[in-house]
């Protein structure tokens, strides 16, 4: 009598499609949706001087970004390290997958206070990432919306923007542009 393996007898068995079955394609396609950012990236910036206070003074940064998977692709970690004339921006953004939802939450930190953000939420959806949020600014609740888009091999834009009517309108701060550094 010839013995089979238990692999083989689980590859035949209903038990191996069961296993398989449990972790649906479009969750797994999902856990990927970074992973095109893997790598050091040159970042253009603009951020609006004073957010929501009518004011349109632009500020440009320029710097580097790199972004690390973690555990397995299922997280990953964006570090930017930006300069202008106004000063510099060094900051950290933990990306984090939950398979259930099939959504990103995106929380970002500012080193010169080292407190994280609230987090934005979301998924991408035809090539576009859209998030959004709650937080406060001088006090007062806003939302927040981060849109990632014009995705590409070696580009991608990313832009921030507040609303403080509760989404009726939005106002673009922050803008940036990554191209790949190889």
């Amino acid at each position: 009598m010839q013995r089979r393996s238990p692999m083989r007898l689980l590859r035949g068995s209903a038990l191996f499609a069961a296993v398989f079955a449990l972790t649906p394609v479009a969750a797994q396609d999902a856990q990927r949706d970074f992973d095109f950012e893997f790598g050091t990236w040159k970042t253009e910036v603009r951020r609006l001087a004073k957010p929501l206070s009518g004011s349109q003074e632009w500020i440009a940064y320029s710097g580097t970004t790199v972004v690390r998977p973690l555990l397995g692709g299922r997280s990953n970690v964006a570090e930017l390290s930006i300069e202008g004339a106004s000063g510099r921006i060094d900051g950290v953004s933990l990306r984090l997958y939950e398979p259930a939802a099939k959504q990103w939450s995106l929380n970002f930190a500012n080193l010169r206070s080292g407190v994280l953000t609230a987090p934005v939420v979301g998924a991408f959806r035809d090539g576009r990432g859209e998030f959004h949020g709650r937080d406060e600014l001088d006090g007062r609740p806003i939302r927040v919306r981060f849109v990632i888009s014009e995705i590409t091999r070696d580009s991608a834009r990313f832009e921030q923007a507040y609303s403080a009517d509760d989404g009726r309108t939005w106002e673009t701060n922050w803008i940036a542009t990554d191209t790949r550094i190889r």
